[in-house]
């Protein structure tokens, strides 16, 4: 096992190595530039630099030329809370950013902003290269000590957009999520490394919602919550060569807060690591009525290194015992295939299927599974599941 590690973990590094942040092809198609500076900015990350960066979109996005490029230097730039607007004329933006951003430390100062960094509306956007820094710790000390904080802003959202690149960005210490993508299509994340430290709150990598056609390839998040996160109304998810840990693992849901909400269809993940999370592989919902369903989901070729519930269903979730005691789940679960999971178990029951009895999960399939606990044999917990297993099964189907 050690061995498999170490070459996977090669090849991740490998693959981050071969990255380039932009290729002299892409700076060629980009007919026109537009140079943050050249609108006021400056780079000292003091001076508010904003307003400077909205004047370099507005003229960008009114560009009628096909491809244009807005550049930011290799300096610090500080940035309050800002909405990036479209339609826009051209048929490609490209942000190709080659500095640092950073928000104020000043949790108050956004007051109850949703977004920090907000694109929305635009067709044909790439974002390229960069480091965000959320300069969220205040925050989160508050949120530790006290009851009267505000959430927090997520530091990258895309919001109602399509044809959206996110290529070789890091972004740092997000005071809420790092990156949300909601109500998006087509939609490709590459290459991109989040950090926060693993007790940083509500700090999600990745979150999509509501979105069609998404691929997240390459990428490296070390968070205090869920790695990447699928909200309700996701189709064709994509995620493949990602290492995730410390933080919470993949997280389909949580799913059926409410009774009316659309599902989530045609999720798959490969080629994975995950390293000392709470959880793998996890699908949860709210026990509570919902007209929810989570189906077609395909986990494929995961490694898991000490994670404590490598993979998991859990219907049954109620954080605060608020709004869903003593009441069962409506999503429905079905169609959900594990292949090729291997590792080690931080907790006896590597595998758990706490699915609900009014809507019992349907068509659970595994195949090739090897997870062990503490070099001694797992366990497997099932509740209200139906499904076959094939190939060398360990811990044994409880199926």
């Amino acid at each position: 096992m050690a061995g498999t590690t170490s070459h996977l973990l090669l090849i991740f590094f490998i693959l981050f190595l071969s990255s380039t942040s932009l290729s002299a092809s892409s700076l060629r198609k980009a007919r026109k530039q537009f140079n943050v500076e050249d609108f006021g900015a400056i780079g000292d990350g003091k001076t508010d630099a904003s307003p400077a960066f909205l004047r370099a979109w507005g003229k960008a996005c009114q560009c009628s030329d096909v491809h244009t490029t807005i550049y930011v230097p290799r300096k610090r730039f500080f940035l309050r809370s800002v909405d990036f607007q479209g339609p826009c004329r051209g048929s490609s933006i490209m942000v190709h950013l080659d500095g640092s951003i950073l928000v104020s430390p000043q949790y108050l100062e956004m007051g109850f902003q949703e977004d920090w960094i907000r694109f929305v509306d635009v067709n044909g956007l790439a974002i390229v290269g960069g480091y965000l820094d959320g300069r969220g710790k205040q925050l989160w000390w508050c949120k530790e000590n006290s009851q009267k904080c505000p959430p927090g802003a997520t530091s990258l959202s895309v919001y109602g957009s399509k044809n959206v690149v996110i290529r070789n960005l890091t972004s740092v210490d997000a005071k809420l999520y790092h990156v949300v993508i909601h109500s998006c299509e087509n939609i490709k994340i590459e290459g991109v490394k989040i950090y926060a430290p693993s007790d940083s709150p509500n700090t999600d990598g990745i979150h999509v919602q509501n979105a069609l056609n998404v691929h997240v390839l390459r990428t490296a998040i070390k968070t205090g919550d869920d790695c990447i996160s699928v909200g309700p109304g996701t189709r064709n998810l994509r995620i493949n060569r990602i290492a995730c840990g410390p933080g919470h693992g993949i997280s389909i849901g949580s799913l059926g807060k409410g009774l009316e909400e659309e599902g989530v269809s045609n999720v798959t993940v490969t080629n994975a690591v995950f390293t000392g999370t709470t959880n793998g592989l996890r699908i949860k919902s709210w026990g509570r009525p919902s007209n929810g369903f989570v189906r077609d989901v395909f986990f494929k070729r995961v490694l898991m290194n000490n994670v404590e519930n490598p993979i998991v269903i859990d219907q049954n979730y109620c954080p605060w015992d608020e709004g869903c005691p003593s009441q069962h789940s409506g999503v429905k679960i079905s169609h959900v295939t594990y292949t090729d999971i291997k590792g080690t178990s931080a907790s006896q029951v590597a595998v758990k299927f706490d699915c609900s009895p009014i809507s019992p999960c349907k068509g659970i399939r595994l195949r090739d599974i090897k997870l062990t606990y503490q070099h001694q044999p797992a366990e497997s917990v099932c509740n209200n599941i139906l499904g076959v297993a094939h190939g060398e099964i360990d811990p044994p189907s409880c199926l």
